[in-house]
């Protein structure tokens, strides 16, 4: 299983989008994916060295380096498939290059 953290200023709304939308579409790729929507400020390095990729809403200053791949996922909010498509696209690549299962 892959698992993915997302993450927005709240953990309630935006977060929870992109969890949806990465579950729906890796699922439907192939993936077997587990994502977990959490506020920013609840995130830290030993909480996000649980995860294989972080997608938060935005760049955020964490106050450290993470250990994992970083893809913006705020694109997926629009809910334009052009723009969303690169995200999906790059989470694939990621997983992938990991040799992720």
């Amino acid at each position: 299983m892959i698992k993915i953290l997302a993450a927005c200023g709240a953990g309630v709304n935006s977060s929870h989008q992109i969890k949806d939308a990465l579950e729906r579409e890796m699922g439907d790729r192939g993936y077997d994916v587990q994502c977990d929507a959490v506020m920013v400020k609840d995130i830290t390095e030993d909480k996000i060295s649980n995860y294989d990729i972080f997608t938060p809403i935005a760049k955020t200053d964490l106050g450290f380096t993470p250990s994992i791949p970083v893809i913006d996922a705020g694109p997926i909010l629009y809910r334009i498939p052009a723009m969303a498509k690169p995200v999906y696209d790059k989470v694939e690549e990621t997983i992938k290059d990991k040799g992720l299962k």
